[in-house]
């Protein structure tokens, strides 16, 4: 941690290490805006706005609050030259000339518009910025339980000062910067594919491939303000981790689903759908 509890006094003291390329310097901090009241309202709310197949008991739990906590996440940002190739579709419609019989049992002739789709082949070079990619450091908060809880502000980041953190429980990263390097380098190949698609012109598009050159990639170490919770609805399993975003209030954790309740609902559709179809088959008699 970078700050730790005084035994004697129960306050935050600030732990000052020099850094290392595992254990850098954070260069940046974004403060706490959510009360620890207002948290545990969130929280409160989100529980009892669930899934309805969520567990009673979880439905019932009461949210217990570990600690408001600044995690540490790496901020990544890239410039991504693309070269890219895919066949795009653009629709037409034509009025065509059919037969069938009618109710009397004669054939006629009628007409119809239909949709075409002409395709043509485009290849070409996209370039764009890849910015605001975050990445937990943190082997105790993954990174989909960090983005279930995004986006953050990013306009209220300050450079870091020790000063910032103080009073405020700090962690260090438990995971190495090349390590959440991979991981953001990956996650922005994947979002230059995302903005691809949506930079395809025409109708629609099929057979789309692109390699994409990443560089001028730079990574910075963020202090991220969380609440963070735990919910204990069955003894035998360990306690579910909520987070809450210490800036925007927005909630997340995965919430317990109920088989019971989950099977009944099928059962119930099933027999809708079977009531639905003897309907059809006594009026077809």
């Amino acid at each position: 941690m970078l700050t730790a509890i005084c035994p004697y006094c129960a306050s935050p003291s600030i732990i000052q290490r020099p850094p290392s390329k595992d254990i850098p310097t954070p260069t940046f901090t974004i403060g706490f805006v959510l009360t620890q009241d207002r948290a545990i309202e969130s929280v409160r709310t989100w529980i009892g706005r669930s899934s309805l197949f969520a567990r009673s008991s979880f439905r019932k739990a009461a949210p217990e609050l570990t600690r408001g906590v600044y995690l540490p996440a790496y901020l990544y940002g890239a410039v991504a030259d693309s070269t890219y190739q895919a066949d795009i579709g653009e629709d037409y419609t034509e009025t065509e000339t059919y037969t069938t019989t009618d109710s009397d049992g004669k054939t006629v002739t009628r007409t119809r518009t239909v949709t075409k789709t002409e395709w043509r082949t485009l290849q070409g070079r996209h370039y764009c910025y890849i910015l605001d990619v975050v990445v937990t450091a943190s082997k105790g908060v993954t990174n989909a339980a960090l983005e279930a809880i995004e986006p953050f502000d990013l306009r209220a980041l300050r450079r870091f000062n020790p000063s910032m953190i103080s009073g405020w429980l700090a962690e260090e990263p438990s995971r190495t910067q090349d390590e959440c390097f991979r991981f953001a380098h990956g996650e922005a190949v994947e979002k230059v594919g995302m903005q691809l698609k949506a930079f395809m012109p025409g109708d629609s598009y099929r057979n789309l491939q692109y390699e994409t050159d990443v560089s001028r990639e730079g990574i910075d170490l963020v202090l991220f303000p969380i609440w963070s919770f735990a919910v204990r609805y069955d003894e035998s399993k360990p306690p579910l981790q909520i987070l809450v975003n210490g800036q925007t209030g927005r909630v997340g954790g995965k919430v317990p689903i109920s088989a019971v309740k989950v099977s009944i609902a099928v059962a119930i559709a099933l027999m809708i759908i079977a009531g639905i179809a003897l309907l059809f088959l006594a009026g077809g008699r």
